[in-house]
């Protein structure tokens, strides 16, 4: 469109006057032609002429043009004009009269007013504009037909769809227009509307206030009601994208008809809709409504949260268009900040049919609110007697916007002037066009002390207020204040006191809108396939997995050291488990260590006492003496696996039962090898005759045992044994536990101790047939058998096992193997000692005469 600081190109310009002036122009727009018909028939535009007697004419006027919304509702056509709507005109005038009282702002300048009625007409918007710009009977674009005032610029409050019209045609002749009404988003876009301004916000933050409201309840399934029109499918659009944003879903979309019934093909549907959500929005201007309460009042509802926008503009306390208002009790609705007008309400309460006589709806007014006619004639029974006034429970928002757009305009004139005073006397050079550079940079404080400007788009960021409405028996609306929502404020912009609101009786407590069950904390959400993303089940938690809040799309994981309990919605710490000697499977297992400890110890101290018998003799007492100790050892290193790991047991453990139990087999080996010794000795010219008193067995002993400690001591040296925590084997449990370090060091020395025990076995095995005196071999290879079993059944029940119980089968097997060797080797022997001592004499020992095991 241009630069605004530069002259418009739109043909001929409009010829400029001096001498009298027409004053400024007010387009009334009213939305019921039934009510207004003989106005807008009758009236010609010039008709609709209203000036105040109180205007003073100093040099030369400024036009100043106003499109105010005059509309009666529904019900009026029935009961009569609502006074409110009357009221926003009375602002207008009462802003006008005000300057013009005041010496420091416009001196020596009048502003006045010109009023046309629209009738909600798009002809009649631009024929009326047309005749401001013409200024002639019959109007003619670009032309002036007959003396003009010079025009300031065009304040109007009709509907979006007539103040877009009138945009498109004042941004060509650069005309400030400043809207009172109309929060289409549209109208931000500067490039369109470049004189376009407002003193209400856009659409935008209405929007961005009920995602707000919305979000505060956690309300996420909601209904949403929209006019059947350009702006109601812009803001449907808006909504839809602001709400996928937040995980908010429309359960379902309508459009209502301009004052038309709905298809009744429809309205069950409708009525089904409304039925599967507590919350519903409503958004547009109140000739929309006529189609929905209609709807309400054929398929009465349960009562709902109905969100109500800004637009509808409805005044609490008076008749409006409902055929019933409640369904509407209890509902939310946005209203746009007003502030009271000083002395306004003592300027409405002094108006009177005799002061304003141009004021062709002052009779009408008259007529609705007192029942009485202003007329001449004495006589008339229905005579008002000019004693009446105007009186206004409460001050509507219109009223406080109109009177800062007429205070916008007058600022912006002023401070035109102001920069050049010399102009003041060459008024009849003004140019509406050059206002724009002031409007922009807009600045002050009204008379209620309010801030007042535009921003980068034109637009005033208005604070809107938050209502509850209250609908009581008789039918009746008032509202509370119950929050506000102020765009100015880059943080806590949204306030609301949820303590005030009185909801529907339909609902026990703050109402509940979501398309599924809330999912308590311990589940996560779900979405449901081929439902809205707000429609959602219920999933419990996973084991190790948690959800400390309502509605959360993931469960959150523990910590490595923590679980979740029992409910999973809080993580505790985990259970440090071990085979402790509290329990009963660690009692046991020491009881039985210890009982067969001192078992091997009585074995000792009976071979000690019977040393000298044949018996004790004949099986090698250094051997035995050796074996039992080795056996006592084994059986208390079993102590070391009990408990809670430190360092020291777990280096002591495992390398303990190692070199202890290939002491025990070296010693079974070396007794094996005296065995074979033995039998051989006594045949002619053996050569083993010289090995019976040698240290062969005794170095047998030595060497396995050294080499066993060589193997722990690399083992421990280049990565031994130590505690930990492992966190995986036990859900939800911490097994303290040794880690064995290196995994070759302590696999080489089982195998060793495996080897051994091979190695014994088989030897033992072919020396078993040996003759009956020296049947020792038999017994040794039953004992390695057991012993041998014991361990390869330990393998896969080592690898099986996690836990404590692992510690547990090694534990067992120590002592199942350790008391196997006991068993087999001794036991026999402590059974001729004790029991057959007959059989204890050399003869029987060399004869066998006894059965030993008989």
């Amino acid at each position: 469109m241009g630069n605004l600081d530069s002259p418009p190109t739109v043909g001929n310009e409009l010829s400029e006057y001096q001498g009298e002036f027409t004053t400024a122009q007010n387009v009334v727009e009213t939305h019921d032609p039934i009510i207004f018909e003989e106005l807008c028939t009758i009236n010609t535009m010039e008709d609709l002429y209203l000036e105040s007697n109180n205007i003073t004419y100093l040099g030369f006027k400024v036009s100043l043009a106003m499109g105010a919304r005059f509309a009666p509702s529904y019900a009026n056509v029935f009961m009569g004009l609502n006074i409110r709507n009357y009221q926003t005109v009375l602002a207008f005038i009462f802003a006008i009269e005000e300057i013009n009282r005041n010496p420091d702002l416009l001196p020596n300048i009048t502003l006045g007013f010109h009023i046309i009625d629209t009738c909600s007409n798009e002809e009649r918007v631009i024929a009326g504009m047309f005749d401001i710009l013409s200024g002639g009977t019959i109007p003619v674009p670009n032309f002036s037909c007959c003396i003009l005032n010079n025009v300031v610029g065009v304040v109007d409050g009709i509907s979006s769809k007539n103040t877009i019209l009138l945009a498109r045609l004042l941004g060509m002749y650069r005309i400030p227009q400043v809207s009172c009404s109309s929060l289409d988003v549209i109208l931000s876009d500067k490039l369109q509307f470049p004189a376009f301004y407002r003193t209400v916000p856009s659409d935008d933050l209405q929007c961005a206030a009920i995602v707000h409201l919305l979000k505060y309840f956690h309300w996420t399934w909601v209904g949403l009601f929209v006019s059947d029109d350009e702006s109601g499918l812009k803001i449907s659009q808006m909504l839809q994208k602001d709400f996928a944003k937040n995980e908010i879903c429309v359960a379902f979309l309508e459009f209502l008809p301009l004052k038309d019934y709905i298809d009744e093909t429809r309205r069950p549907q409708i009525a089904k809709n409304i039925n599967s959500t507590n919350v519903i929005i409503v958004y547009g201007d109140r000739n929309y409504m006529f189609s929905l309460q209609l709807q309400l009042f054929l398929f009465p509802i349960p009562e709902k949260v109905w969100i109500i926008s800004s637009q509808w503009d409805i005044t609490f306390g008076s008749d409006l268009y409902f055929l019933s208002l409640q369904p509407f009790n209890g509902s939310l609705a946005f209203a746009l900040y007003k502030t009271p007008i000083p002395n306004f309400e003592k300027f409405t309460q002094g108006i009177r049919p005799d002061l304003y006589p141009k004021d062709i709806f002052i009779d009408n007014v008259w007529f609705w609110v007192f029942q009485c006619k202003w007329k001449k004639n004495a006589s008339d029974p229905e005579k008002c007697t000019g004693k009446e006034k105007l009186q206004y429970d409460d001050l509507t928002s219109y009223s406080y916007i109109i009177y800062n757009a007429v205070y916008a305009l007058a600022h912006a004139l002023h401070s035109m002037y102001s920069s050049n005073p010399k102009k003041q006397s060459d008024g009849h050079y003004f140019k509406s066009w050059k206002l724009h550079k002031y409007l922009k940079n807009l600045y002050f404080t009204n008379n209620a002390g309010s801030e007042v400007f535009f921003d980068d788009n034109g637009n005033m960021p208005l604070k809107f207020e938050i209502l509850n409405w209250i609908v009581y028996p008789n039918d009746t609306l008032d509202g509370i204040k119950v929050g506000n929502f102020d765009p100015q404020h880059a943080y806590h912009n949204f306030t609301i006191h949820e303590s005030l609101i009185r909801w529907s009786s339909a609902f026990n407590q703050t109402p509940h809108s979501t398309c599924s069950e809330t999912c308590l904390p311990g589940y996560r959400k779900s979405p449901k396939v081929g439902h809205p993303t707000c429609c959602h089940d219920c999933i419990p938690c996973l084991e190790g997995e948690i959800s400390n809040q309502t509605d959360m799309e993931e469960c959150i994981k523990c910590p490595e050291n923590q679980w979740s309990n029992t409910k999973r919605d809080m993580c505790v710490y985990k259970i440090i488990i071990y085979l402790s000697y509290e329990e009963p499977l660690g009692t046991s297992l020491v009881l039985i260590s210890i009982i067969f400890f001192f078992l091997t110890c009585f074995v000792s101290l009976l071979f000690t006492k019977y040393r000298k018998t044949p018996i004790v003799k004949a099986n090698n007492q250094d051997l035995s003496y050796i074996l039992l100790f080795s056996l006592k050892t084994c059986f208390l290193c079993n102590l070391l696996f009990i408990g809670h790991p430190i360092q020291v047991t777990c280096i002591l453990r495992q390398t303990i039962f190692g070199v202890t139990f290939s002491i025990s087999l070296s010693s079974i080996l070396a007794k094996t090898i005296t065995v074979i010794i033995a039998f051989n000795v006594t045949k002619p010219a053996s050569k083993l005759r010289n090995w019976m008193r040698s240290r062969v067995p005794n170095l047998v002993v030595f060497v396995c045992s050294l080499f066993q400690m060589t193997i722990c001591a690399g083992w421990l040296g280049t990565s031994p044994p130590f505690p930990y925590y492992n966190m995986e084997d036990e859900i939800g449990m911490i097994i303290a536990q040794c880690n064995e370090g290196s995994a070759l060091g302590f696999y080489c020395v089982l195998g060793f101790t495996g080897i051994l025990s091979c190695v014994c076995f088989i030897i033992a095995f072919f020396a078993r047939n040996l003759p009956n005196s020296f049947n020792e071999a038999k017994f040794i290879t039953f004992s390695m058998l057991v012993f041998c079993s014991v361990w390869i059944s330990f393998v896969p029940a080592y690898l099986s096992t996690k836990g404590k119980y692992v510690v547990a089968v090694e534990i067992f097997a120590i002592q199942a193997s350790s008391m196997a060797l006991l068993g087999c080797i001794f036991i026999p022997k402590c059974y001729i000692i004790l029991v057959k001592p007959e059989c204890n004499t050399r003869n029987f020992v060399k004869k066998m005469n006894c059965i030993i095991l008989k």
